[in-house]
């Protein structure tokens, strides 16, 4: 077997599988006897361990996804890949973009991790230097909106509760989201980290929970629809999605609060602008509840940030989300603006 680790620090989040434990998985999905041609590591993400394979037999190359072994999750990221698992069912009107699942592993038999072994997108990462930065600016705009095209259509799925996407029942929107705040100051405090504006936002989602309760229809959020989790179609006159990858933080709940929504906001006046047009995501709702959510759902996403900043040991990546956080907070904090938006409590 020709076998391409990629070279980590001892002290690194992502650890690689051994060629052999790579040779008994090709083997529980292919059976005995099965031989291993090449299996290159991707080092693309930064959760899951993945690796390229080529196996003899096989008529096309397939991906191997690793998950990190449970003691390493955090809470607030715990089985992500179970529920990405779980959430393909939900996603039949993007399935043409999705790879197809070859074999899952949860039994932790023959490594002490979840793995999936999955069918090979064609294209170019968006993210890549011969992605979206192969074209010219002017061609982004039809990027954009096809990325908003694809939330909405995911987005317009309905599910059958609020919470992660096997349950359980969170019964509403406000006690998903402080849950969701609740595990990521739990992971952080644990890693002795300062939580004290994050507990700040809780107490504020807290005291605004009715206004976080205006979303009464739980809609599918899948977490990391963005350039990096999206394949172009290569050679294409102007760029394609052709594929879209590791869509595994799926969530019942409000669309806004998904990370595509964040994306698409956070640079206005750009080509991202594009995302909002009629043939993409459409309008979103600008009402002064929805904006006071969206300052609670961006304290969620730096939260998840820093965890995430933390894990790969970005210290100037974890001191932003302190600085963007306090931004966020100041917001929040506004009687005005509490008031306007219908929070109770407000002095």
């Amino acid at each position: 077997m020709e076998f391409r680790p990629v070279e980590r620090g001892a002290q690194a989040f992502q650890r690689s599988l051994t060629a052999v434990e790579i040779q008994q998985i090709c083997a529980r999905v292919f059976g005995r006897g099965t031989r291993v041609e090449s299996a290159v590591e991707l080092g693309l993400g930064m959760y899951n361990s993945t690796y390229r394979l080529s196996v003899a037999g096989q008529a096309r190359p397939m991906i191997l996804r690793v998950a990190p072994r449970p003691d390493r999750q955090f809470r607030s990221e715990r089985g992500l890949m179970r529920t990405e698992h779980a959430t393909l069912p939900w996603l039949a009107g993007i399935a043409p973009l999705l790879p197809q699942v070859i074999a899952a592993d949860w039994s932790h038999e023959v490594v002490g991790r979840d793995w999936m072994i999955q069918t090979l997108l064609d294209g170019v990462p968006a993210a890549d230097e011969r992605g979206l930065r192969a074209y010219p600016r002017a061609a982004w705009t039809g990027f954009y909106r096809q990325l908003g095209a694809i939330a909405k259509t995911v987005h317009a799925v309905r599910g059958p509760h609020f919470g992660t996407i096997t349950g359980p029942d969170l019964s509403t929107w406000s006690r998903t989201l402080i849950a969701a705040l609740d595990n990521i100051v739990a992971d952080l405090h644990e890693l002795g980290l300062d939580t004290a504006d994050l507990r700040e936002v809780v107490a504020l989602a807290r005291a605004g929970h009715a206004v976080l309760d205006e979303v009464v229809e739980p809609r599918l959020l899948v977490g990391d629809l963005w350039t990096v989790n999206v394949m172009l179609a290569e050679g294409a006159d102007t760029p394609t999605i052709s594929g879209v990858l590791d869509l595994d933080r799926g969530l019942w709940g409000d669309p806004a609060a998904d990370w595509s929504i964040r994306m698409a906001l956070a640079k206005p006046g750009t080509e991202r602008d594009a995302f909002w047009d009629a043939g993409g995501y459409g309008t979103l709702d600008r009402s002064p509840g929805a904006l006071w959510r969206q300052q609670v759902y961006e304290a969620r996403h730096l939260g998840a940030d820093r965890l995430e900043c933390h894990r790969l040991a970005d210290t100037d990546g974890v001191r932003h989300t302190y600085d963007r956080l306090g931004d966020v907070l100041r917001v929040l904090r506004n009687p005005a603006v509490a008031i306007h938006a219908g929070v109770t409590g407000s002095q």
